[in-house]
C-alpha cells in the first residue's frame, strides 16, 4: 500500500507543478552518492526515510467499530493504525538555479493541498477515517538534515520536510453475537439497594498527553526522570525526547522533570491538550 501512496503523490507532483511530456523524472530511491552520478535528467526525488506512529490520534475516538448485521450478529472492527511518514523531497539537475526552479514549483504544488486529492487516493487506501494530510516544509519534521546526507555519504542539498498521515489497518474484523443489554453497577457490598446508583450516569473518559523534552545541550536519557506530580507516576522518556502520559482523567496536572546535576523544574499541563515541547 505504501507503493500505491507513492504512485499518488508522482501523479499529484506531474499534475500541479506540472511536468508535462515527461521532462522531469520523479523517483523514490535513496539519494545516495552512486544514485546521483547516474542521473541523466532533471529529477525530482521522495525519499522515505522514517516511518511513525501519530500517538496523538490514536487517542482521539474508540479503539474499535461496532457494526450491526442483517443477521443479527455485529461485527467488531478495531480502529486502523495513523502513522506518519516522512519524506525528504529534493531536486536534482545540471544547474542550481534548474534545481531552485523545480523545488520552487514543488513547494507550489505541494502547499495548494491539506490533504492528498480524493482523485487520487488509490484502492488500496479507500478505507481512511480522514482525509491523507500533508504537512509540507515545517521546521520540525527534519531537524538534523545533515545527519541523513552523512548516512546517504553524499553531498548536503536543500531538502523539503513532507510529512503524509494515513490509516493502516491490520487487523481482521470479529464477527459476535449482538449484545443488546449491559450493565455494570458499582458500589458497597452491604448496600442491598444497588438500584439507588445514578443510572445515567456518564462514562468514565481517559486521555493521553505527551510532547518532547528539549536541552541546549546533549539529552541523557538516562539521567533524566520524569514524574506526574499528583499521582506520583513515573513517565518513561524515549531516546529522541518523547514522552506520553496516558490513563489521565481531564484536569490540570504537574510534570516535574530532573535532570542529573540540573535543578528539577516543574510544569503545568492540562489534559487534553495537543503536544507540549518542554525546555530544560
Amino acid at each position: 500500500m505504501l507503493d500505491d501512496l507513492d504512485q499518488a503523490l508522482e501523479q499529484l507532483l506531474i499534475r500541479e507543478m506540472p511536468i508535462a511530456n515527461g521532462e522531469v523524472d520523479v523517483k523514490f530511491e535513496q539519494p545516495k552518492r552512486e544514485w546521483a552520478a547516474r542521473l541523466s535528467r532533471p529529477t525530482v526525488n521522495l525519499f522515505m526515510y522514517d516511518v511513525r506512529e501519530n500517538q496523538k490520534l490514536r487517542q482521539a475516538q474508540p479503539l474499535w467499530d461496532v457494526l450491526p448485521n442483517p443477521d443479527g450478529t455485529v461485527t467488531r472492527r478495531r480502529k486502523p493504525v495513523r502513522l506518519d511518514l516522512h519524506y525528504m523531497l529534493t531536486a536534482w539537475a545540471a544547474e542550481p538555479e534548474d534545481e531552485h526552479r523545480l523545488l520552487g514549483r514543488a513547494l507550489m504544488a505541494l502547499f495548494r493541498f491539506s490533504h492528498l486529492p480524493e482523485e487520487l487516493v488509490p484502492e488500496s487506501l479507500g478505507r481512511q477515517p480522514a482525509p491523507l494530510s500533508f504537512l509540507v516544509a515545517q521546521y520540525d519534521e527534519l531537524r538534523n538534515p545533515t545527519d541523513v546526507w552523512n548516512v546517504l555519504d553524499n553531498e548536503m542539498r536543500p531538502g523539503i520536510a513532507l510529512v503524509v498521515t494515513l490509516a493502516l489497518d491490520p487487523y481482521a474484523p470479529m464477527v459476535a453475537p449482538l449484545v443488546r443489554t449491559r450493565e455494570l453497577r458499582l458500589g458497597p457490598s452491604q448496600r442491598p439497594h444497588l438500584h439507588e446508583l445514578d443510572p445515567g450516569a456518564e462514562p468514565d473518559v481517559f486521555w493521553t498527553v505527551g510532547g518532547t523534552v528539549r536541552s541546549d545541550g546533549p539529552l541523557d536519557q538516562d539521567g533524566t526522570k520524569l514524574v506526574l506530580v499528583e499521582t506520583g507516576r513515573k513517565v518513561s522518556l524515549r531516546p529522541d525526547g518523547r514522552f506520553a502520559i496516558g490513563g489521565l482523567e481531564a484536569g490540570d496536572y504537574t510534570l516535574e522533570v530532573n535532570v542529573d546535576g540540573r535543578q528539577s523544574r516543574r510544569y503545568a499541563i492540562t489534559v487534553p491538550a495537543a503536544d507540549y515541547d518542554l525546555v530544560v
